[in-house]
């Protein structure tokens, strides 16, 4: 058994070891990573440690778990977590979850993203070999007393047919979106660049859809986003760019183009890599009627908060805190009731 303060301390423990990671290290770990998935570039890899770095604090492990009766002795249960591989780490806060729950965490990796999960993993057992009898690496994950699911529609499917007798949180595709009413700074639309690009727009927390009241607010997007043109020197990201590009040439649909981002004008919420689509919107009230019919389907409004209530400020989607659960279910709330 190990107690609350000790399970704790480890993720503190991890969070430090992580922060100093010598570049050499870094470099033989992030060249694993992207020999295994080349989405995986040296600079996603770094900017999701440093987001694990910034989220294993002290103070805020603390908070977060401040409002939760964690010290109470629980039957250890079983749970089964199936991890997502579209952004490097990204099934990391499941597993910390689980384990700072008081449960044992049987994990089936995703192959996109085994390399970092595993050298986590690792430096997990190191810092504490006890983890070893909570957490496990398995290939099938049945009869299990509970589980974690994350994947697409269609897998969500697959998962509810399988675990849904079980107690269980399986999560869908979901997206984030932006929210302008024309006032935003050249530095705000920069860091929504951020929101838009950072892992190559493959998160859940990504900016996929912006909302804007007049469409001559565009070209200045645009402008604004040309000091993220490096993305094009990824194959992959350069591939999906000249692909959704032809599409729209050969069909004759309007888009604009700043020679590696796609903006166009669309009802849907997600759209295709080295796109962004966009709505034009009349009144907030409008808009709000709409968002609630789509709610299920957001993950992050970014926007100004004075403007969207709730919204995330621009620069801020792929920075989540402990708390920041996804689909907005609390798991730890869930993984006390087991």
């Amino acid at each position: 058994m190990i107690d609350l303060k000790t399970r704790i301390a480890v993720f503190v423990s991890l969070g430090e070891r992580i922060e100093n990671l010598d570049e050499f290290q870094k470099e033989y770990l992030f060249r694993r990573a992207g020999n295994k998935n080349n989405w995986f570039t040296p600079a996603s890899c770094e900017r999701a440690l440093q987001g694990l770095v910034a989220m294993l604090q002290a103070e805020k492990l603390q908070k977060w778990l401040s409002s939760y009766d964690l010290d109470r002795k629980v039957p250890v249960q079983d749970v089964g977590v199936l991890m997502a591989g579209n952004i490097p780490a990204v099934g990391f806060h499941d597993l910390m979850t689980v384990l700072l729950a008081g449960h044992k965490a049987s994990v089936k990796l995703s192959s996109a993203d085994e390399v970092l999960m595993r050298w986590l993993i690792g430096q997990l057992l190191e810092l504490e070999p006890a983890f070893a009898e909570r957490i496990e690496l398995a290939e099938m994950l049945k009869n299990k007393d509970a589980y974690i699911a994350t994947g697409s529609d269609n897998s969500a499917r697959y998962f509810n047919y399988y675990f849904g007798k079980y107690p269980s949180i399986i999560r869908q595709n979901r997206t984030s979106i932006a929210i302008l009413d024309g006032s935003e700074s050249e530095e705000d639309l920069a860091r929504l660049g951020e929101d838009v690009f950072t892992y190559f727009g493959l998160g859940c927390r990504n900016v996929s859809k912006i909302y804007l009241q007049e469409e001559a607010q565009l070209t200045r997007i645009l402008d604004v986003f040309n000091s993220f043109s490096e993305k094009v020197s990824l194959h992959k990201f350069l591939n999906n760019y000249e692909y959704n590009k032809s599409i729209y040439l050969v069909n004759g649909e309007k888009h604009l183009d700043n020679g590696f981002l796609i903006f166009k004008e669309s009802q849907e919420l997600v759209s295709p890599i080295a796109v962004v689509y966009y709505e034009l919107y009349a009144s907030k009230e409008e808009l709000t009627e709409k968002l609630k019919q789509q709610e299920s389907k957001i993950q992050c409004v970014v926007s100004h908060t004075d403007l969207w209530p709730g919204a995330i400020s621009f620069g801020e989607a792929q920075s989540p805190e402990p708390w920041d659960y996804a689909d907005g279910v609390d798991t730890l709330r869930f993984l006390q009731s087991l």
